[in-house]
């Protein structure tokens, strides 16, 4: 089994699945009892400022106050994840590659907005998860592609942009792309 850790998975058309549609997934964690990731590119109904406020956060929010904050999954929707640039210092963080890491600790929520906060930053809520086995037979099933993570995507790239441009890193434009699956 090969791992798709620091890997995207974009999500081709023919997916039927209606809570990954068109989305573009940062896998965290994939070994033999079966993988971890975020969804990057669906945004819920509640700005950062919004969620730190709800937290009690005391910091100062306007470097902050129109990010949204996005639905990593489907998967415990009410638990939070912080994807970041490389910093240490935090509770519950996890080096995923070079320089990105991921804190699910309040201690990081509460220094977003602040000069402590990581330069590069996503919140979601909730995580995409499968079973041991499960993403590969996904993979098979050519309900993804997969490329390489890529920093510009995962932190610059403006949201509704993501799936399109994480294709792109493959040479596809999925406007292209049939969402009817045939055989030869």
């Amino acid at each position: 089994m090969q791992s798709l850790e620091h890997q995207l998975l974009i999500a081709m058309p023919s997916l039927n699945d209606p809570y990954f549609t068109k989305t573009v997934t940062y896998i965290c964690e994939h070994n033999e009892n079966g993988a971890m990731g975020l969804v990057i590119n669906i945004p819920v109904r509640i700005t950062l400022k919004e969620l730190l406020k709800q937290i009690d956060a005391k910091q100062s929010l306007q470097d902050v106050s129109n990010q949204r904050v996005l639905a990593g999954g489907p998967v415990s929707p009410d638990r939070g994840f912080v994807l970041h640039s490389g910093q240490d210092g935090w509770h519950s963080s996890l080096t995923l590659q070079d320089d990105i890491m991921i804190t699910t600790s309040k201690d990081i929520l509460q220094s977003l907005g602040t000069e402590r906060a990581p330069k590069q930053f996503i919140v979601t809520l909730g995580y995409a998860g499968w079973s041991a086995g499960q993403l590969e037979q996904e993979l098979q099933q050519n309900s993804w592609l997969n490329t390489d993570a890529d920093k510009q995507i995962l932190f610059d790239t403006p949201i509704e942009l993501r799936w399109q441009r994480a294709a792109e890193k493959l040479g596809i434009d999925l406007g292209h792309l049939s969402s009817e699956v045939g055989h030869a």
